[in-house]
């Protein structure tokens, strides 16, 4: 019987790990806490603004504090009254109604102006500033600017349609029309800072993966599903989140057109939370509200993220 012996050259050795020098050590250190100085005031805003009022709500919620009144620990009885309180449950339906409609219906218009801003045509600084401008518009004036468009008299929405017959239309008047009417508003206002976004994303897409789509033969279409669609990935994921918070958060277009009406038709939750924390001064009982809110706000992201990983996958 013969051994087998292994040649001292075939034995796969493990590249020996060497410890970094004393020098390359301090700078690491040092380049850490260099990295922690710079990012210490954006945490220090954090904490101020955005961690510090999350825990109070959080602790408030669970109150019967008023402003200036003595207030006691009721726990959890603020949101079960929330569940039996009509006008918060008419509230938290027209906002999530509000939010599934504005929100993909901005998000597929929006890409779309700015896949045709994208190409070359003329005059094309006017119609980005064009469609910019009511981003930067205070929306007070642009409530009242539809207001004047929605007037059942004189409106220019009910002297159109009158050009093919329709009779006129109360369109924030009538319950089967008011949250509609808002949401075009919402859309059509939303759209300015979706698109330059979008176009920003849309000139960064790979002109080679484009040209190479050419040669094979492939659509426009196909070059938008295969090569388009995916490189816009990161930032379809980052207008969503702020589509979500922005819809989620609307007050004062509802307060200047509606206040909430006709009825609860249009009632949102911003605009409740507002009438129970500042005018029935129930600090308690708002952030109760505040707080669910924040759930269904977390509830909607976490929805649009495996929306995104199962169009990544697919």
């Amino acid at each position: 019987m013969s051994a087998t012996l292994e040649h001292p050259t075939s034995r796969v050795t493990e590249p020996r790990k060497v410890a970094p020098a004393k020098d390359g050590r301090k700078l690491i250190r040092s380049q850490v806490r260099t990295g922690w100085l710079l990012l210490s005031p954006a945490l220090l805003h954090s904490a101020i603004f955005i961690v510090v009022p999350v825990i109070a709500v959080l602790a408030l919620s669970l109150t019967d504090y008023s402003f200036g009144d003595s207030w006691s620990w009721v726990g959890f009885g603020n949101y079960s009254e929330l569940f039996r309180d009509v006008d918060f449950q008419a509230s938290l339906v027209n906002t999530v109604l509000y939010a599934i409609v504005v929100i993909p219906l901005s998000m597929a218009i929006s890409l779309a102006i700015a896949i045709g801003l994208n190409q070359k045509i003329r005059a094309i600084g006017f119609f980005r500033t064009a469609f910019y401008i009511p981003t930067v518009t205070a929306t007070v004036a642009i409530a009242t600017i539809w207001l004047w468009i929605y007037n059942p008299g004189s409106g220019l929405a009910n002297g159109f349609l009158g050009l093919f017959g329709f009779a006129p239309n109360q369109w924030l008047a009538e319950p089967g029309t008011a949250l509609p009417s808002l949401m075009v508003v919402g859309i059509w206002q939303g759209l300015g800072t979706k698109i330059i976004i979008y176009l920003a994303a849309l000139q960064g897409v790979s002109r080679d993966l484009l040209e190479s789509a050419d040669l094979d033969g492939a659509n426009r279409w196909q070059k938008f599903r295969n090569v388009t669609w995916p490189a816009l990935g990161p930032v379809q994921f980052f207008v969503l989140i702020t589509s979500i918070v922005g819809t989620f958060q609307v007050f004062d277009l509802v307060y200047v057109m509606t206040r909430g009406g006709p009825g609860t038709e249009t009632r949102v939750l911003v605009l409740d939370i507002y009438q129970n924390a500042f005018q029935d001064l129930k600090l308690g009982y708002a952030s109760a509200e505040t707080v669910i809110m924040m759930i269904l706000i977390a509830l909607f992201i976490g929805v649009g993220r495996l929306l995104q990983k199962a169009d990544v996958n697919d």
